[in-house]
Formats: C-alpha cells, structure tokens, sequence
C-alpha cells in the first residue's frame, strides 16, 4: 500500500480543524517564500455571480477568519450585502490546501482601530487615498491624493476610516486536502456541528 500513498495520514489524531490550520500555517511560514497567509477569498454579487481575489488573513481564532478591505470596494459591497463568502488557501512547496466557507460578519470597531494602528504609516494614507475597485483616471490622481491625506495627518496620527474594516468568516465547513501519489489525495472535511465540530473523510 506505501507504494500507492496511502500511508503517513495527516488526519488521523485530529478531533477539531483550528490546530491542524494552525499547525500547517506554521509549515508554510517555514516554507513558503512569499505571504504564507495569502488565500483566495471567494463572494458572490447580488445576482449570485461569484468573484475571486487573493487578500492576506489577518487572524483566526474559535470564532472565525479574520481579513480587512475597504467597505466601498468591490468584494466589501458584496461580503456587505450576501453576508457570506468562501477561502482556499494552497500552499504549493507543501502540496497542501484548506478550504472554509460561511457566513461573515463584521469585526468590532476595537479589533478594527487595533489592526489599522498596526499597519505602516503608508499603508494607513492609502487606505483614505485610494477609492478602491472605482474607476482611476491617471495614476497622478492616486498620487494627488496620497499626497492630499500625507499632508492632513503630518504628524501620522491617520485614524482609520469609517468605510475601512474587517470581516469574520464564520466557518461551517473547513477541508483539508494534501497532495498524494496518484491522485490518491487525503481530504478530511470538518463540519460545524452546534458547538463542535463533524469529522468526515473524504474521497480524493
């Protein structure tokens, strides 16, 4: 059986998925050259369209999965208005995905001003300059504008925006998948049962 890849299960020891994740994004921060908590995050318009783009998760704890956008974006319209969304993370020099889906809410306005104090000063101008997922007529106009916001906070005390927050996926179901030999893949999907968690193992 070893010669197929059925050996060495991931799985098997754990009962929850929150220390597994945390135990392959601790892998990938050692392997992975460039934002080991890069994940697609996936939404859907109010027609039900979906729309994908790669942001950073910011946290995650027993209550969910913590990333932060502009309110007036794209993805922050449609996270507002379905309350609901989709992550894959892939870490590829570990042959390893997760996947997590479910509703979201938005994070306090504490956890919020904790984070945005935390990002570079640049990071926190660009957050009012930019008019996020609009139309841009020149990159001179970004540029007006970040220079417009450096001049109103000299001093860099930038508070956050109001329109500038976080979203918390809630999530009901989170896979695991890792790459086997001949496309004999493990996967073991946990689903949220009440206050607990179902462990289902899944056929590659």
């Amino acid at each position: 059986m070893s010669e197929i890849g059925l050996t060495n299960d991931d799985f098997t020891e754990e009962s929850e998925p929150l220390g597994l994740f945390a135990a392959w994004l601790k892998d990938a921060q050692a392997s992975e050259l460039n934002d080991p908590n890069a994940v697609a995050l996936a939404t859907v318009d109010a027609d039900g369209l979906p729309n994908v783009r790669m942001v950073l998760l910011k946290g995650y704890d027993a209550r969910g999965f913590v990333f932060y956008t502009n309110f007036e974006s794209q993805k922050g319209q449609e996270l507002l208005g379905q309350k609901k969304a989709a992550m894959c993370f892939h870490w590829k020099s570990l042959r390893r995905q997760v996947r997590l889906r479910g509703p979201v809410e938005v994070v306090s306005d504490e956890e919020a001003d904790e984070y945005f104090q935390s990002r570079p000063l640049g990071s926190r101008i660009g957050a009012w300059a930019s008019k996020q997922s609009r139309p841009l007529e020149g990159r001179f106009a970004l540029e007006k504008a970040v220079a417009e916001y450096t001049a109103r906070y000299p001093l860099g005390n930038v508070p956050r925006p109001a329109h500038w927050s976080g979203f918390r996926i809630l999530p009901q179901s989170i896979e695991f998948w890792h790459d086997r030999k001949f496309r004999l893949h493990d996967r073991m999907e946990f689903r949220r049962q009440g206050d607990g968690w179902e462990k289902v193992r899944m056929y590659p």
